[in-house]
């Protein structure tokens, strides 16, 4: 059963002159996995941007915006080998899944040359034993 969708836009360029500007924003919002993939491509800003609208999507999805002390660096964004972004969750955003039966989490993120885009969808597993992708 859907227990949220969330979707996000956001232009690449605010990203990149935010984290150009404010020194430990990316430990802040990312994880350390997220900044070495960001970090490794052509246009960082393009996958940092798609990943924040992603952390945006998921806090939407979730029904409950900021509030609960969710941090964004309790969402991460990490691609599977055949490059599928997955959803894994830790701290206080992993408690909310628990707790609500979260275990279904997508993610598909897009982007352009000036735009990032992401929708998430959360799934909520009949039984209290639902399976949240966390990493350790």
């Amino acid at each position: 059963m859907i227990f949220g969708t969330g979707t996000d836009i956001i232009e690449v360029r605010r990203v990149e002159e935010k984290l150009a500007r404010t020194g430990g924003l990316k430990d802040k919002l990312f994880t350390p996995r997220e900044v070495e993939y960001c970090e490794s491509k052509h246009r960082p800003a393009l996958h940092f941007a798609a990943r924040f609208a992603a952390k945006e999507a998921f806090l939407k999805a979730m029904g409950t915006g900021w509030s609960g002390g969710h941090a964004f660096n309790e969402i991460e964004i990490v691609n599977n080998a055949l490059g599928k972004p997955e959803l894994f969750v830790s701290g206080k955003v992993r408690e909310f899944c628990e707790a609500h039966r979260i275990g279904g989490m997508e993610v598909s993120l897009t982007h352009i040359k000036d735009l990032a885009q992401a929708v998430v969808v959360l799934e909520r597993h009949p039984t209290a034993e639902a399976a949240v992708r966390v990493r350790e």
